[in-house]
């Protein structure tokens, strides 16, 4: 009996096929999961990829630094030595090697022995570097994107409740203002604001650690976090409220709800258990992409008000040529992006069935 390639392909689907039809919700899971590893890898590839097009390597930095602090010149001994010195540390380092190889070993070393190496500046552990880090870009833009979703329902339904009116059409006009408005513009209007004013630090984290005075620490944490919140808060805030407003308006405009007004249920009922309910569904995806934006849109606020985390960590890692340091953050960043994503796409499946079930 012979077996041609469909034959086989079906056997290899057919299990997977049927956990699908017996567990649609876990099977979903599962299967966004592997796509964000796979996304993982073939962006990981990549990275190594680009950073070998690009020109020289860490150790031409090193080298070239101890060659700019040296005021004698180097004779040519030293010039064949220096080369040798070179090669040694491209073979130690592992930069003599391809980039797919390079790749292997770096995979390697992380998920075999669960580390991500030592910044080839300061020698310290880039899993400690990142994670010193973390916390404080974490907390910034949880906050961010949890007052951005509270301001933006609470706006987008009342707005919709007054579609047409004057108070609607300003609020619009406000919501494309912030929407369109540059957000490097706007972070360095809010650094002039507080450089000319003296109401806010030009910085956005204290002076001093939180162990020194934690009561205190917590309100001048506060004190300087707030312009880069609000930057964050001002720049999602637009594009949020509209699509909440245009969504709960086009939910109003459906059959449904005329037949629930038909039927004599308050409006209050219909806005909330069944117009506001169905606006779910859009927020939840548009939530992955907003985080993705403020985990990007920091990079930038941090380096401009001088705030400690993993984006002003990218930063100084890209201006030093610090590789180990630049991949880590790179891939670091990205798996918490996909994260939020995959949760975004399992929250959708628990609220709305017909997703798992693949029918929407």
């Amino acid at each position: 009996m012979r077996f041609g390639f469909g034959d086989i392909l079906a056997y290899v689907v057919y299990p997977f096929v049927v956990c699908k039809r017996r567990f649609p919700l876990m099977s979903f899971i599962v299967s966004r999961i592997i796509t964000m590893l796979v996304i993982l890898f073939v962006l990981g590839f990549a990275v190594f990829g680009l950073m070998e097009l690009a020109p020289g390597d860490i150790v031409d930095q090193l080298m070239m630094q101890q060659l700019m602090s040296t005021e004698n010149k180097i004779g040519q001994a030293e010039q064949m030595l220096a080369e040798e010195q070179l090669a040694a540390s491209r073979r130690d380092l592992g930069l003599d090697r391809p980039f797919y190889e390079q790749y292997g070993m770096w995979l390697n070393r992380v998920f075999v022995h669960g580390d991500l190496g030592v910044s080839l500046i300061s020698r310290a552990p880039v899993l400690f570097l990142i994670g010193s880090r973390l916390v404080n870009s974490m907390l910034l833009n949880l906050i961010s994107l949890v007052l951005i979703t509270v301001s933006s329902f609470a706006l987008g339904v009342w707005f919709s409740s007054k579609a047409g009116g004057a108070v609607d059409l300003a609020a619009t006009f406000f919501a494309l203002v912030l929407h369109a408005f540059p957000g490097i513009l706007l972070l360095i209007l809010l650094q002039l604001f507080a450089s000319v004013s003296g109401l806010f630090p030009v910085t956005g984290y204290p002076s001093f650690p939180f162990s020194e005075n934690p009561g205190r620490f917590v309100f001048s944490y506060a004190h300087h976090i707030f312009l880069p919140l609000l930057a964050a808060f001002l720049g999602g805030l637009g594009g949020t409220m509209r699509m909440i407003r245009a969504t709960m308006l086009d939910q109003l405009g459906q059959p449904y709800i005329t037949s629930l007004r038909a039927r004599g249920i308050s409006e209050r009922r219909v806005y909330f258990n069944h117009a506001f309910r169905n606006t779910l569904n859009p927020y939840i995806t548009g939530s992955a992409n907003l985080l993705a934006g403020l985990f990007s849109g920091s990079l930038v606020l941090e380096i401009i008000f001088a705030y400690p985390g993993v984006g002003r960590l990218m930063y100084e890692a890209v201006i030093q040529e610090d590789i180990n340091l630049v991949l880590a953050n790179i891939m670091f960043i990205s798996a918490l992006v996909l994260v939020g994503m995959v949760l975004a796409d399992i929250t959708l499946a628990l609220v709305d069935p017909r997703i798992r079930y693949g029918k929407e």
